[in-house]
Order: structure tokens, then C-alpha cells, then sequence
């Protein structure tokens, strides 16, 4: 099989399929598309997901704080706590440990979460540390969002820029090959731009603005998030491509790894559908509060394409991210 995420066939043919019992409690559960389950608490729910680190080696604590806390985000909810599973091969050191709980700590005390527990082992069941961690967020449910009511005509938005998070791995993980191949600056700047991988203030401002759908575009980069964000609305999307925002060091990345930036794993960039009113106020709202956004598209009746060049293109299925396909490099 591919590295990667499985893709959504095999997720609806061997892991949804044998998911048969359901309780009344969980309002959403697993499906393509969501970022996260929802359990019924009364007049709040609880937002909770689960996410693995394993594209990379560098900043691991911090990379597994923040990317559950966006999947919670994408519902709007605010994170509240995490809990850390940490799984290390013995070649890893007391200090390797503690390197990692102070980039946790510290990305826990920006969000305002508490971590809460988890479990830490080291096993020769892995050849170099993964984490898994579970955030929990709480919302009031007046506020949850509801796919059902995305109708043609409302538009779709992203923040930031496409491939912020594998932008960032790619220059850390890679620089001694990038080296001589662009300037130091431009690395510098790839590698910082693992500082806007967090959607949670964006996240929470649209649940309270009143928002559709979101997702946490990571695996699959801007076009899986559209394609899995059409099969969750069970709608058509078209964007522009002239429209995604991409800074230029990503698009040289790109270029040197022979990737497409635009399915590349996005972690800090949130995908947004709306009605055209409040699609307005998230647009000023978010750029009042620093947040870059870009109205990308709209949704249509059926299809999900994109425009280039004045050419409509249908969106293929996300497969594996292009950031594997660029770490091979690594052997």
C-alpha cells in the first residue's frame, strides 16, 4: 500500500464498513470529510479527534498538539484538553523525551489546553518516535454547524496559503538538499512558516460568526480538502486556481521536488464554506484579526472541478500526499 493516509475507498471498504454498532450520544461520527466526532452532552457537546505525526522528526511536540486542536477547531469548538500517547524506539534518549514535552507544554500553554494525561513507552515495535494524540473541545449546541444547509450559491474560502505545514517540513527536513538549490533566506522563510499551522483562532471565530462546514486541510493538500469537503456537503465545489493563495517559496519547493503545491499537506489553512452574507463578515472579521483569507470558489449543483487557464478540470480523490513523494528523496 501507499505511505500515507488511506484513501477514502479503502476507508468506506475496510474501516467504516466494520463500524456497525451506533449510539444515540454521538451526533457525528466517522466519516469522509470530518475532522472530528461530536458527542451529545445536553445543551454543549463535545468535539473530540485523534491524529498521528509521522511525516516528520522535527517539532514533533508542537506538530502534535496543534493538528488535533485544528481538527477540533474545524468545528468551531474551542480545545480544551489533550491527551499524548508517545510510542519510542530504545535508541531514544531522556533528553530526546524531554525535548518533546517542552514543544508539547508550550504549544498546549499558546492554545490555553491542558494536557491531561496519555501514555509514553518506549517499544522496538517503531524505528523512530510517533505520537498520537486525542484534543477534546466543547461548544454550545446552538452553535454546531450543519452541512445540510450548504445550497448552491455559497462560497468557499480558504486561510492562509496552500501547503503551509509541508512547506515548513520539506525546508527542515530537507534543507541540506535544498541548500545551493535556493537561497538560505528562502529556507529560513519555508521553515518559519510551521509558525501559522495553527486554524484554531480562525476555527473558533467562524463557529461563532455561524459557518456550514470547515475542514482542517492537511493530507491531500487544497484539492483533497475540496474533493473530501464536496463528499461531506454532498454538494459540487468549483474553485479557481488563479485564486488559491501560495507564496513563492512554496511554489519553488515545489518545483525543485517536482510536487504539486496544491497537494501538499496544508496544516494551518482552514477550508471554509459560508453564505455569501456571513461569507462577507468572515472576510473582515478574519483580516481584522491578522488572518489571511481568500474566497476560492463557490458551490455548484454537481462536480467537483477546478478552473485553469479557462479550462474546467475535474478534482481526482486525494491519494497519497505529495510530501512522501518528496521525503523519499531521503531514502
Amino acid at each position: 500500500m501507499e505511505i500515507g493516509k488511506l484513501p477514502n475507498q479503502a476507508l468506506k471498504e475496510i474501516v467504516f464498513s466494520n463500524i456497525r454498532y451506533k449510539r444515540n450520544e454521538i451526533i457525528q461520527g466517522a466519516a469522509i470529510g470530518k475532522d472530528n466526532a461530536i458527542i451529545d452532552f445536553g445543551d454543549e457537546i463535545c468535539v473530540i479527534s485523534t491524529d498521528p505525526i509521522t511525516g516528520a522528526t522535527k517539532d514533533i511536540g508542537r506538530l502534535a498538539i496543534h493538528i488535533s486542536c485544528n481538527d477540533v477547531a474545524s468545528s468551531g469548538a474551542e480545545p480544551i484538553g489533550a491527551l499524548l500517547t508517545i510510542l519510542a524506539p530504545p535508541s531514544t534518549t531522556e533528553e530526546d523525551l524531554d525535548l518533546i514535552m517542552k514543544e508539547a507544554g508550550e504549544a498546549a500553554e499558546e492554545l490555553k489546553i491542558e494536557i491531561m494525561g496519555g501514555h509514553t513507552e518506549v517499544t522496538d515495535a517503531v524505528n523512530r518516535v510517533v505520537i498520537s494524540t486525542a484534543v477534546l473541545g466543547k461548544q454550545n449546541k446552538i452553535k454546531m454547524m450543519n452541512p445540510r444547509k450548504v445550497k448552491v450559491g455559497d462560497k468557499v474560502l480558504i486561510t492562509k496559503y496552500a501547503g503551509v505545514e509541508g512547506t515548513s517540513i520539506l525546508a527542515k527536513e530537507l534543507e541540506e538538499y535544498l541548500v545551493g538549490k535556493m537561497d538560505r533566506e528562502k529556507i529560513l522563510e519555508a521553515q518559519n512558516m510551521g509558525n501559522m499551522i495553527s486554524v484554531v483562532r480562525e476555527g473558533v471565530i467562524c463557529g461563532e460568526i455561524g459557518v456550514h462546514y470547515m475542514h482542517d486541510i492537511t493530507e491531500g493538500g487544497v484539492l483533497g480538502a475540496v474533493w473530501e469537503g464536496a463528499v461531506a456537503v454532498n454538494k459540487g465545489i468549483k474553485i479557481y486556481e488563479n485564486l488559491i493563495p501560495i507564496k513563492e517559496v512554496t511554489r519553488e519547493i515545489a518545483s525543485i521536488l517536482k510536487i504539486d503545491p496544491y497537494r501538499l499537506i496544508s496544516s494551518g489553512s482552514m477550508l471554509i464554506i459560508a453564505g455569501e452574507e456571513k461569507s462577507d463578515i468572515i472576510q473582515k472579521k478574519l483580516k481584522e484579526e491578522g488572518i489571511e483569507v481568500t474566497l476560492i470558489g463557490e458551490i455548484i449543483e454537481e462536480g467537483i472541478v477546478i478552473e485553469r487557464e479557462g479550462r474546467i478540470e475535474s478534482i481526482e480523490p486525494p491519494a497519497s500526499d505529495e510530501l512522501y513523494k518528496a521525503l523519499s528523496i531521503l531514502g
